[in-house]
């Protein structure tokens, strides 16, 4: 999901550690949503930039997984 800078400002990109200061995470917390492709990235000189506007709209899904449907026996 990696982005061109041409397209947004500069501005508009930021790093995983100021990402995880605005959301009150770990920097870890974001890196995984880089990894899961959750939010646009660029890269330059070995690092990798987020885009703020997804850092800053995230909504994280619910936790865990999710719970077994049951079968029920017909009567």
């Amino acid at each position: 999901m990696s982005s061109n800078l041409q397209n947004d400002s500069a501005e508009e990109w930021i790093s995983q550690a100021e990402a995880a200061r605005l959301r009150g995470v770990s920097r870890q917390a974001v890196a995984d949503l880089v990894r899961r492709k959750r939010v646009r990235i660029f890269r330059i000189g070995g690092r990798v930039l987020v885009n703020r506007s997804d850092i800053e709209g995230f909504v994280p899904g619910s936790a865990g997984r999710p719970p077994k449907r049951v079968l029920r026996k017909q009567p």
